[in-house]
């Protein structure tokens, strides 16, 4: 009996229920939280870009999220090959534009001077092909 609270305790601790369940999510649930994921965070990428389309989507951007999405999907099954982990790319992605979205829409201060440039900035950038993990973290 020991051995097993022993086992579950460890389980808990390393947050593999969560995986086994199926509870955990993929990506980020608030804006906060994208703000600060770190470019070495394997989810980095489709955190930051999904963050940046729910920015720029809340502030008025004229863009295609669907078509962002598909693009930066495709540049990712170019260099991912493993369908499982494409799927929580996807996930990610997925999660944390619907989450920012949700945490940013009842503010309508949000859309400041500072954060449309820094949004400009990132939107420029993946609407170009460039991916990279280094979305500005304008307030």
């Amino acid at each position: 009996m020991l051995l097993a609270v022993a086992s579950i305790a460890l389980l808990v601790g390393c947050s593999t229920v969560e995986r086994l369940g199926g509870t955990k999510k993929e990506g980020v649930g608030t804006d906060s939280a994208a703000r600060y994921v770190t470019p070495d965070d394997p989810m980095a990428r489709p955190i930051q870009v999904a963050w940046t389309s729910a920015r720029a989507s809340n502030c008025g951007f004229m863009f295609d999220p669907v078509k962002l999405k598909d693009d930066f999907m495709r540049n990712e099954s170019r260099t991912v090959t493993d369908p499982y982990q494409l799927q929580r790319i996807s996930q990610a992605y997925d999660y944390t534009l619907a989450s920012v979205g949700d945490t940013i829409k009842s503010d309508p201060k949000y859309c400041t001077r500072e954060r449309t440039d820094a949004i400009r900035a990132d939107l420029r950038r993946y609407l170009a092909g460039d991916y990279s993990p280094t979305a500005k973290l304008a307030r």
